[in-house]
């Protein structure tokens, strides 16, 4: 029996549900194991730098379809438009990213010996892989799993989020008219009870999962127990320390800018501002400033009328608790998903939101005296994803983000990003590593080839 909730495509600005699909049935997810275990026999033995012309061309169509895809998007989790574009655009970059280095970075390494003979550490496929993606960015997650595993001769079998359906079926076109052969990239709209079978199978040798920490804790534990290899890119509360600055009204606008990117349903948002005391109520005030310049209407929805209900009901937790909301923070009415945008401090340890991730449009401040309780309040937290500092000394920035306990740590810059870029998390946020060079280095047989003289 079917438990989860059909794929379908709910207009988050109106609420409307405007179509659905049906899921998968078992004979669907063994065909699917089947097809894709075929295809890797053969796609494994393709030569690297075939595989690379037709990732290319991947590439290359996701930029000539960006507007299809933005269309899409906006419709299925309410992304603005230029944004998914912009999501089009980097998916392209991350394909030719790996279509061009993917060869060398696959290539053999020599290794010295000391008994004579030659030695090389050889990266080989492993074979089908499953990856389950989330709705956020329903192009970009899709490509920074799929490149590198293409590249490499791995096959993909795709189950998408239930809310993003149409984005996860143009991607699959997308590969279908790059020349991707039959099986070698499948979509699935599993349930969560074939998402077991599926890693259970014999046939698949991965999975990689970007979602959160629940849902990538029951990925783990099936990974384990079938002693499957696993990514998980999770949760996060991305600290954002600025530590002193020359124009505050300007770092607030970048605070600002970044944490609204995608209604601030990004796993990389600055989603904690630690701000040093001198600056604290200029930035503040900043902040107030951007927020209550929006009019109603001139925003984005949030994915869902779900969504946007958790958020609110985190904010007034808070408020009820003695936290201040400088603005925004307004639920629309049902059941469209418009959350305003909003600013909170005084935001304490009792609070939902001192502890779980704001997954939307709410920036949240604190205060700090120095740059150590800036650094130790920084890594309160059980996620590990990302993380920036900002200061005019570079070297004390530097010296601070040194120490944080995150995957990912930047310096004068919101994030560090571009297809080159690994991307990853400590902690509750996940282990493994995507883009970059990393990512042609989890899902590899790192083979030991050893000749005797």
């Amino acid at each position: 029996m079917k438990t989860s909730p059909a794929y379908q495509v709910t207009d988050p600005a109106t609420g409307e549900v405007v179509e659905a699909f049906e899921t998968a049935t078992d004979a669907d997810v063994e065909a699917a194991l089947t097809a894709s275990a075929a295809a890797y026999r053969s796609w494994k033995d393709v030569p690297i730098t075939r595989r690379a012309e037709i990732v290319s061309k991947v590439a290359a169509l996701f930029a000539e379809r960006a507007d299809e895809l933005a269309a899409i998007a906006t419709q299925e989790m309410g992304k603005p438009t230029s944004e998914g574009v912009e999501e089009a655009e980097f998916c392209q970059s991350i394909f030719d990213y790996f279509a061009t280095e993917g060869p060398t970075l696959a290539a053999d390494q020599p290794i010295k010996t000391f008994s004579g003979g030659k030695a090389v550490v050889q990266k080989l496929p492993v074979g089908p892989l499953l990856g389950i993606m989330p709705w956020n960015f329903p192009f970009y997650q899709i490509a920074r799993f799929a490149a590198p595993n293409l590249m490499l001769g791995n096959t993909i079998i795709l189950k998408h989020a239930e809310s993003v359906p149409r984005s996860a079926l143009a991607v699959e076109q997308i590969m279908k008219d790059a020349g991707v052969p039959e099986g070698a990239y499948i979509n699935l709209f599993a349930t969560h009870e074939q998402i077991a079978t599926i890693i259970a199978d014999p046939r698949l040798q991965g999975v990689s999962l970007t979602g959160s920490e629940r849902a990538g804790a029951i990925i783990a534990s099936l990974a384990g127990k079938n002693l499957k290899k696993c990514v998980l890119e999770l949760g996060g509360s991305d600290p954002y320390v600025v530590l002193d600055s020359a124009d505050v009204s300007a770092s607030a606008e970048t605070a600002w800018g970044f944490r609204m990117y995608n209604m601030g349903q990004a796993c990389n948002s600055n989603k904690r501002m630690i701000v040093m005391h001198d600056i604290y109520d200029d930035f503040v005030s900043e902040l107030t400033r951007q927020a209550s310049a929006i009019e109603p209407g001139s925003f984005a929805p949030m994915s869902s009328r779900a969504a946007a209900e958790t958020l609110a009901a985190q904010v007034d937790d808070a408020v009820s608790k003695g936290a201040t909301l400088h603005a925004g923070g307004v639920l629309s009415d049902g059941p469209a998903a418009y959350y305003s945008p909003a600013v909170l401090t005084g935001v304490t340890p009792d609070m939902r939101a001192y502890r779980e991730e704001l997954f939307g449009p709410v920036a949240v401040v604190y205060k700090v005296g120095s740059d150590e309780e800036a650094l130790e309040l920084a890594n309160n937290t059980q996620y590990g994803l990302g993380g920036s500092v900002f200061s005019t000394d570079v070297d004390r920035a530097a010296s601070v983000a040194s120490s944080l306990e995150t995957g990912m740590s930047n310096v004068n810059t919101p994030a560090g990003e571009g297809a080159e870029i690994p991307f990853g998390g400590v902690k509750r946020s996940g282990f493994g590593r995507e883009l970059g060079p990393l990512g042609m280095d989890e899902f590899v047989n790192k083979r030991m080839f050893f000749v005797a003289d």
